[in-house]
């Protein structure tokens, strides 16, 4: 008899070979320090939070080595307690170029999704997407590390 453990080894397995990961060629941090957050009760279990945050991007191993800017986004908890969010950030570097990129974190999920929208200068043209997850959260700041690929 095949448990379903095995089945689960299994098919993880089989993915891993059919599709094999493409490793991140840019990683880095985000410092977010919370300007504005409001928070709507829908009833029945569901709030709308509408945040703004500075944010500060830092990497060691792609040209976005130090950007500064805001993110907005917002934040809809639904009754199943699952919460589910989107946004946007827009940062420039010491020379005023820009980068922007839109993101999203599905219900539930710890890891959140980027991809980059647009830019100006040394950015313009530019495409990658990635991942995010935040690692440390006091108060008004967190700090998020990324991942992904950039072009």
């Amino acid at each position: 008899m095949i448990s379903r453990k095995s089945i689960g080894v299994s098919v993880a397995v089989l993915s891993s070979l059919a599709f094999p990961a493409m490793a991140d060629n840019c990683t880095g941090y985000d410092v977010l320090v919370a300007q504005t957050v409001e928070t709507t009760d829908l009833g029945k279990g569901q709030t709308l939070t509408v945040w703004k945050n500075h944010s500060v991007v830092t990497s060691e191993d792609s040209m976005y080595k130090a950007l500064a800017g805001e993110c907005s986004g917002t934040i809809l908890t639904t009754p199943d307690g699952k919460p589910q969010s989107m946004g946007y950030c827009a940062r420039r570097d010491k020379d005023g170029d820009t980068a922007s990129i839109s993101w999203h974190v599905a219900p539930g999920a710890d890891k959140g999704m980027w991809k980059i929208t647009g830019g100006t200068g040394k950015y313009s043209g530019k495409q990658g997407s990635g991942w995010f997850q935040n690692v440390l959260s006091d108060g008004k700041m967190s700090l998020a590390k990324w991942g992904g690929t950039c072009n």
